[in-house]
């Protein structure tokens, strides 16, 4: 597709591997392309082939991109590892800015009637949830954390979590899934999150203690290099 003399489109691509994987490409703010594959164990082999697949839909290249919204979590080490280290090779090879979000904050952005306050979950497994607290404009105000969800505040609950919440009311029309279209589409609106990956506790291939610790990354795990 040829552009006007004189303009360039502005395409940016999304990618979250919090949960599922998810990409999607947006070209000047309207979402063209969007892929999700709800199966953690194929991160590694389908993430790239989606990323060609969704490009291509948008009729765009890798060389068009701008900017790469990468889903920093929370999540699981390993699939998180693969989304990011995915986003910063490619930014690398086509000279396209990283803007590293919190998943979580992408989901609330795109409550449609948002009460005063209310929590978004994602599956922690373990028998917890990811949360964060927002309020009614979508601005983070708690978290994100990790915990039982019967330890969680009386609030209404959204996101591909909220099915581990059934005693809670969940949000009117809220999503249940971290959309990478939606990141691509608004991630230069949601706060930028720092260069750590949010995993928030150890990976389960470290040796096993009495009681696992609520941390943010550990020498020698990918994080974005620099301000981006």
């Amino acid at each position: 597709m040829s552009e006007p003399t004189g303009s360039r489109r502005r395409v940016v691509l999304g990618i979250d591997t919090s949960v599922a994987v998810a990409v999607g490409v947006a070209v000047d703010g309207e979402v063209r392309a969007t892929r999700w594959l709800d199966d953690s164990r194929q991160h590694v082999e389908r993430l790239t082939p989606l990323i060609a697949e969704a490009l291509a839909e948008a009729d765009v290249t890798a060389a068009d991109l701008d900017t790469i919204v990468v889903g920093m979590g929370p999540g699981p080490f390993t699939g998180l590892r693969v989304g990011i280290a995915t986003a910063l090779a490619l930014a690398e090879a086509v000279g396209a800015q990283v803007r590293p979000v919190c998943g979580l904050d992408a989901v609330a952005a795109t409550v449609i009637d948002p009460p005063a306050d209310f929590l978004v979950l994602a599956d922690a497994r373990r028998k917890e949830v990811y949360w964060a607290r927002y309020g009614a404009d979508g601005v983070r105000l708690e978290g994100p954390a990790v915990g039982p969800a019967d330890d969680l505040r009386e609030l209404p609950v959204t996101g591909p979590g909220t099915a581990l919440a059934p005693q809670r009311q969940p949000v009117p029309g809220g999503p249940v899934r971290i959309d990478a279209g939606v990141l691509a589409r608004i991630g230069a609106e949601l706060p930028e999150v720092g260069p750590e990956p949010l995993y928030l506790r150890q990976a389960d291939a470290v040796t096993p203690t009495s009681r696992k610790s609520t941390l943010v990354n550990r020498a020698g795990r990918i994080r974005l290099r620099g301000p981006q």
